[in-house]
């Protein structure tokens, strides 16, 4: 089989797209910033690892300061674990025999697995599976305004910790929220409630976990909160330019991608759709930002081809054959398209890293 993967050394505008590419310097960059902000704030950071899926990333977040990482899925857990990390949060319910059987033999392996429930019935199917298994750490999830999972009330949140504190093989871990953005005061407010509510009952709530890229540097607002988690900053994408969390020159990643066609003059077509940039707007209007041509706009994508409006473009306008660079709007997504990162400082190939978690279920 021909290995089609970059070769260490090679020139950016000689590989062959469309490919991602992750800038060292700026990952390297972004990494030491949010964790200095979180050190100068005094709050505990634990990286999303859904953004890269990458251990050896996940290792550069912890070496600079990081608290274990936050997983989404147990098959996810299960890679990093196998990397060598034991402090994994797993921010989802989980329910079902299939999951709860790979959950306990996760639980076994490592000592710092913590997962989440925000209903009776998943602190029941966790205390019923793991009687006679070493004991596992549950949080109680919040919606304290994100319109997602969670209990929708300190009291209900009183009502579940004191439903995992009497179940044996539970240990209450503490509180979660995945907030809606700029509602820190919200937040606080029903953190503080919560906690005076179980400090009252004598029941101590080691982790107040807050979280989110969109809150990311409005971390310190919610004192009460003990840790932080968010996951884009790694790489940064448009959205985070938008939100004012970074500029287009802390976008780590960029999609390489080639024009294609020039059916007409105001219209290019590129090898890079809806299979590599994903079809997810979070709000623009187009699916992407051309950086060598701003002005343009990416108006549609099918699976294999992306379409671009040049209409607005002054100047030079992109020719066939040529290689631009795309900021995608949202970087996680991406991630989860490729089976490989193609790494890069001063226009040259560094590494290859393996998406190790990408596509698991569960």
């Amino acid at each position: 089989m021909i290995d089609l993967r970059p070769k260490i050394g090679a020139p950016l505008q000689s590989l062959s797209t469309p490919l991602p590419l992750i800038d060292e310097t700026r990952l390297e960059a972004n990494i030491t910033r949010v964790q200095s902000y979180m050190d100068a704030s005094g709050i505990a950071f634990r990286p999303h690892i859904k953004t890269h899926k990458i251990p050896s990333i996940a290792n550069a977040q912890v070496e600079a300061g990081a608290k274990g990482i936050n997983c989404q899925k147990i098959t996810e857990a299960e890679v990093f674990a196998d990397a060598g990390f034991e402090d994994l949060l797993i921010t989802f319910n989980i329910l079902g025999l299939e999951k709860l059987e790979r959950l306990a033999a996760l639980n076994e392996r490592i000592s710092g697995l913590k997962v989440v429930a925000d209903s009776a019935a998943t602190v029941q199917g966790l205390s019923a599976y793991f009687t006679g298994r070493r004991p596992l750490t549950v949080l109680v999830e919040c919606d304290t305004g994100g319109g997602r999972c969670g209990v929708q009330t300190p009291a209900e949140a009183v009502e579940l910790a004191q439903m995992i504190v009497g179940m044996i093989p539970l240990i209450f871990g503490g509180l979660l929220t995945y907030p809606k953005a700029n509602t820190e005061s919200d937040v606080e407010t029903f953190f503080a409630e919560t906690l005076a509510a179980l400090k009252a009952l004598g029941i101590a709530c080691p982790i107040v976990s807050n979280g989110g890229s969109p809150s990311l540097f409005s971390a310190h607002l919610v004192p009460s909160a003990t840790e932080h988690r968010a996951g884009t900053y790694v790489y940064n994408d448009r959205s985070m330019v938008r939100a004012g969390h970074c500029t287009l020159d802390d976008c780590a990643m960029h999609i390489l991608a080639t024009v294609v066609s020039r059916p007409t003059a105001d219209r290019a077509i590129l090898d890079a759709g809806s299979k590599t940039l994903t079809s997810d707007l979070l709000g623009f209007s187009d699916f992407g930002l051309i950086v060598e041509y701003p002005q343009a706009s990416i108006t549609g994508l099918s699976e294999e081809h992306g379409t671009v409006d040049l209409s607005k473009v002054d100047g030079k306008r992109p020719a066939i054959g040529e290689k631009v660079r795309i900021v995608p709007n949202h970087t996680c997504v991406v991630s989860n398209l490729f089976d490989s990162m193609t790494f890069h400082r001063n226009g040259l190939v560094t590494r290859v890293e393996n998406v190790a978690a990408r596509g698991l279920v569960w």
